[in-house]
């Protein structure tokens, strides 16, 4: 079977690939969620918590600080960008929770292979070591080892 290599991430970049982490843990706990029957009041209270504690910073600091690397008129820059406006979206959908948290679920996981396996594998590429010595000063508050009050994935 032909195991693809770990990527090797560069330093600078990987606080925000251990984030990436934390974004498949969320789509997992979802996914865990539905298969378990939880009520979709808890599992969207949750999606609540995870948006303003993960999701929002994580874009910022993406959007501020690591895209501008490739610069706005970068296909895969324009790429995230939508995906980002579309995951904020469902984040905040309130009509349809089922449908909204079910389409997250697998747009954040696709969303996260993305950005690991493309678009940072880019960025590292082409960054300045002035660059990403600015992205290592960035300190975002690592909010995940905060735990969420109603462990429904359990």
């Amino acid at each position: 079977m032909n195991n693809p290599k770990p990527i090797k991430r560069h330093e600078a970049l990987k606080p925000l690939s251990r984030q990436h982490h934390f974004g498949l843990l969320f789509s997992w706990k979802i996914r865990k969620g539905f298969s378990k029957d939880v009520s979709l009041e808890r599992m969207k209270s949750y999606a609540n918590w995870f948006f303003k504690t993960e999701i929002k910073p994580h874009f910022n600091a993406e959007e501020k600080h690591i895209f501008p690397i490739l610069g706005k008129e970068d296909e895969m820059v324009k790429r995230a960008l939508k995906e980002h406006r579309r995951i904020k979206r469902l984040f905040k959908e309130t009509e349809d929770p089922n449908k909204s948290l079910s389409l997250l679920e697998e747009e954040l996981q696709a969303h996260i292979r993305f950005e690991e396996r493309i678009l940072f594998n880019e960025i590292q590429k082409v960054a300045t070591p002035e660059e990403l010595e600015t992205i290592e000063k960035i300190h975002i508050k690592d909010s995940s080892k905060s735990e969420y009050s109603d462990p429904f994935w359990d």
